[in-house]
């Protein structure tokens, strides 16, 4: 007869607010800051003097946190702050940040221009329209907001025809409560090995410029790199370039590799909840897409597709325990998966298996899980879910000194 197991201990309200160790019962995202400053080195040593850095940390820093990362990256070296949307620039705001942050993405409501005067944002513009209604819901106020104008010069996507673009600036020049703070364009394949398209996309930006200077001699502040274009060519830096995956240790392209020393700053980590033996024949999870052709020793760990890892993966991907390579079994479920113990001796509950991340000699990457799906390094970061606590290695230090001492 099993004895029933003993009654869990409660954590009290400001453990489970507080205690790292409670975060990290099940499964979480462990974050490298100082990797993350030594990534802002890496960059800063690319760029001239002159040219800012912003730090593109929209979509929570890539899933890494956005407020963390935010003050991180300030203090190393960014001077400006690029999000998506009006509440990532809150966030940011009330966490204290006074940066100057851009929101990158469209707004257009009354409510959103009065939120980004009210958190002093500054926002990108696209259209005549666009611009127009802003300066009309900011008329009867003191505020003036610093627009930033992002021309279209290829990406066919937010931004105003480059061929436009005198006119749009001097459109905007006439409009009370707005200023013009910079101009700028975005890239489509920066990261391909042939340059063509981005090449004919700074052919277009140059031809903008000049149509710009004959109305405007002083020009503002112009930007056209993305981390791609970043680790690419200092000739298209201007006066600041705006970075995301490269702060966060990736590459957009193989061949940029050389550029570079960047270090991943994401672990994804989770606890083995239950060990068994199954025979050979035995279905493993939904739909039995793996079947055991001898006895297996299988553990199962408490992640899975809610929390961001892609059900794509099933039977595709390794995960690391004790400083080996094993495999995941079978359908990845929506909060667990199983993995293969086998040649790993005497695995027990409550063990780390690392997801993404080092242990040992071997390292799994967001490349390695986006290769083998058919996607992108930015999709997987992005992908994890809130309900995956956010640690920070500095947080898990004096937890490591206590447990050795």
């Amino acid at each position: 007869m099993l004895s029933p197991d003993p009654t869990p201990r409660v954590p009290s309200r400001s453990e489970s607010k507080n205690s790292v160790d409670w975060l990290r019962q099940r499964a979480w995202v462990e974050v490298d800051l100082n990797a993350l400053s030594h990534n802002v080195r890496e960059i800063k040593r690319l760029i001239s003097s002159e040219t800012d850095l912003m730090a593109v940390v929209k979509a929570d820093a890539y899933g890494h946190g956005a407020v963390s990362v935010a003050q991180t990256v300030l203090k190393t070296g960014a001077s400006w702050l690029g999000v998506a949307t009006i509440p990532e620039g809150i966030e940011l705001r009330q966490a204290g940040i006074t940066a100057p942050i851009v929101v990158l993405g469209a707004t257009y409501t009354p409510e959103q221009i009065c939120a980004i005067a009210q958190w002093q944002l500054q926002p990108t513009v696209c259209t005549p329209q666009q611009a127009l209604v802003f300066s009309e819901i900011l008329s009867d106020t003191d505020w003036v907001v610093p627009v930033h104008i992002k021309l279209d010069t290829g990406m066919s996507r937010l931004g105003a025809p480059w061929q436009q673009a005198a006119e749009f600036v001097k459109l905007i020049q006439g409009l009370p409560n707005l200023t013009i703070a910079s101009i700028y364009s975005h890239l489509a394949t920066a990261d391909s090995l042939d340059q063509t398209v981005m090449r004919q996309q700074q052919a277009r930006f140059q031809q903008a410029i000049r149509t710009i200077a004959q109305i405007q001699p002083k020009m503002p502040r112009l930007h056209f790199a993305n981390s791609a274009a970043t680790l690419t060519d200092p000739g298209l830096h201007y006066d600041m370039v705006r970075v995301g995956l490269g702060l966060y240790g990736l590459y957009p392209a193989p061949h940029l590799r050389h550029t570079c020393n960047l270090k991943p700053l994401m672990q994804i980590k989770a606890r083995v909840t239950q060990v068994k033996t199954i025979e050979a024949g035995t279905g493993v999870s939904y739909g039995y897409r793996f079947i055991a052709d001898r006895p297996l020793r299988i553990a199962v760990i408490g992640i899975g597709y809610a929390d961001g890892v892609p059900r794509l993966l099933s039977n595709k991907m390794q995960v690391l325990i004790r400083g080996q390579q094993v495999r995941q079994l079978g359908a990845i479920t929506m909060d667990q998966m199983m993995i293969d113990v086998s040649s790993v001796p005497n695995v027990q509950a409550g063990e780390v298996v690392t997801l993404l991340g080092s242990d040992g000699d071997y390292e799994i990457t967001a490349d390695d899980w986006a290769n083998a799906i058919g996607t992108i390094s930015w999709e997987i970061l992005c992908g994890f879910k809130h309900r995956l606590p956010r640690v920070t290695v500095d947080q898990l230090e004096p937890l490591e000194k206590v447990a050795r001492s």
